[in-house]
């Protein structure tokens, strides 16, 4: 609800300042006193374009602050300002400023965060409907008509829009799955040789560590052996070696009995020959444990080298090998179970269609019986209001299938004919903007109970009628504001008669400077307003018996 209005600078406006109620208020004024430039600010402060035609002369800027109550919590207006990191505390008033430079700047803020035109717009929207003589896009546009037909019927959505998504989710998978078996089909001489390839081979995690350490200790072990057999040789060569010590001392043995020395040369060899076959017996020993078979080299090496080989062909790491044959004999089996798998698929995703077609013509139903009760509704406050000719239909049209979305398998429109015999039309065709304006009054009192929370402003809607008419328009006006703020410009006295407030919009002249001023009127004041709108500027009794009149009636 709109609570506050403080205006600066705007065209004929230096300051005003506007405290606003709940319930009908209605603002009237004589032509060309400046309602209209109440409006522009109005428009300013929820997102209009900022026209720099708006300041007032002689001034830098105009500037216009709106208060609104505190949005409902888990509304949609609440959620757009959460997006936003907008912060307001419970009960706390949402404030949106809106200011506009004389070269066309402009700056806007919610509740002291500055904030971009689009979120103004965005967030204004869903504060205050405006509807004048060529203002009425709320309703003519055919894009809400459905979420008004929803909240008219008291149904939800959701069911539909659960089974819509679990339907496109089946739709998907069965999609991916054609295109895997398709590019698996392409793929299958290339993953056949692969695995027939891979599995020939069989290759093991870590083989290629284990094939790489054995190499280097055989070709180390090779290398030793060689050694070793040049050093064995030493102990059986001609020029020496052990042969040559046991030769050495047995001739030694044979001369050496009465000489001293020479035994103890004897002796000496002894421990060298003991010695020597120790040694000898040692390298026999290491020489056997350093053997290894030529050909088992060769394979190993045969292996490793191939291991590394398919690893580079298949671009992966050795130790991976055996993770890509598993993988490609998965993708080789899907190939032979594609055909099971794809019909499980349709299956699931003929199960999701029907599922979504049973909530969405269940849905169809429940707006189709409150299409009529709508139209009906709406056929009642057609007379009354000069309209008994028209027609209103709500068009409920079944979608091509791929139009359905999570909102369900309808088209919903509501159209008018005004003359009769003349075909239905949309809500916008209307050349009359009179006419225009109170089909949009009566919508809106037929669905009165979906507005209660927003507030709503009617421009003129009793314009280029009177009377009965008139009185009719005041009425419903009147029935809609128990649910809702309504602001209604009007130049009716039987509409302004209706007003829980009054406020009286006038301009007033000193000198060249014109000035636009708007105050709210106490009893005695609505009811000269009143007589001043039934009798022109000379206001007789008989007007102010009038007013008296409609005012008690009102």
């Amino acid at each position: 609800m709109l609570q506050s209005l403080s205006i600066r600078d705007i065209v004929l406006i230096e300051a005003l300042d506007l405290e606003f109620g709940s319930g009908l208020t209605v603002l009237t004024g004589e032509t060309g006193a400046g309602k209209s430039i109440l409006l522009d600010s109005l428009g300013l402060a929820l997102g209009n374009r900022a026209d720099s035609g708006l300041v007032r002369q002689g001034t830098e800027k105009a500037q216009v602050t709106a208060s609104f109550a505190s949005p409902a919590k888990g509304s949609k207006l609440a959620a757009t300002l959460a997006e936003n990191d907008i912060e307001i505390e419970p009960g706390e008033p949402l404030i949106i400023k809106r200011s506009v430079k004389a070269d066309g700047g402009s700056r806007a803020f919610i509740n002291d965060q500055p904030c971009s035109a689009t979120l103004l717009r965005s967030v204004g929207g869903q504060l205050i409907e405006i509807h004048g003589q060529h203002d009425d896009r709320g309703l003519i546009n055919p894009k809400g008509h459905r979420a008004l037909l929803d909240a008219f019927a008291d149904v939800e959505e959701s069911a539909v829009r659960d089974a819509f998504d679990v339907w496109q989710s089946a739709k998907i998978a069965l999609e991916q799955a054609k295109q895997d078996q398709e590019a698996a089909e392409q793929d299958r001489d290339y993953l056949e040789h692969s695995v027939e390839e891979l599995a020939k081979f069989a290759p093991q995690p870590g083989e290629e560590q284990e094939l790489a350490l054995e190499r280097a200790t055989m070709m180390k072990g090779e290398k030793l052996t060689g050694d070793l057999e040049a050093i064995r040789a030493a102990f059986d060569g001609s020029n020496g070696g052990l042969a040559s010590l046991r030769s050495a001392a047995r001739r030694l043995d044979m001369i050496a009995e009465d000489h001293a020395l020479l035994k103890e040369a004897l002796e000496s060899l002894d421990r060298a020959i003991i010695d020597a076959t120790e040694a000898e017996d040692k390298l026999n020993a290491a020489a056997d444990a350093l053997s290894f078979d030529p050909q088992r080299l060769d394979d190993m090496e045969t292996r490793l080298f191939d291991l590394r080989g398919l690893a580079r062909k298949h671009r992966v790491e050795p130790d991976k090998l055996s993770d890509l044959l598993n993988d490609l004999q998965k993708r080789l089996a899907a190939i032979s179970d594609g055909g099971k798998s794809l019909e499980e698929l349709e299956a699931s995703l003929l199960r999701a269609k029907q599922s979504y077609l049973a909530e969405a013509e269940s849905l169809r139903a429940k707006r189709a019986k409150a299409a009529k009760a709508l139209d009906k509704a709406v056929a009642n406050e057609l007379a009354p209001l000069k309209l008994d000719a028209a027609r209103f239909e709500t068009l409920l049209e079944e979608l091509s299938e791929e139009h359905w979305n999570k909102s369900g398998m309808d088209r919903i429109e509501f159209l008018i004919s005004t003359n009769p015999g003349a075909p239905l039309a949309p809500l916008g065709k209307i050349a009359s903007g009179g006419e225009l304006s109170r089909f949009i009054l009566a919508l809106k009192v037929a669905l009165a109970e979906e507005f209660g929370a927003k507030s709503i402003i009617f421009d003129e809607i009793d314009r280029g009628v009177g009377g009965a008419v008139a009185s009719a328009i005041g009425d419903r006006l009147s029935r809609l504001s128990k649910g809702a703020q309504l602001l209604v410009v009007t130049h009716s006295p039987q509409v302004a008669s209706k007003g829980d407030a009054h406020m009286l919009i006038n301009k007033s002249r000193s000198g060249t400077v014109s000035r636009t001023d708007v105050r709210a009127l106490d009893d005695e004041g609505r009811r000269q307003e009143i007589a001043r709108m039934l009798s022109g500027t000379d206001v007789t009794d008989e007007a102010r018996a009038q007013a008296d009149r409609l005012l008690e009636g009102g």
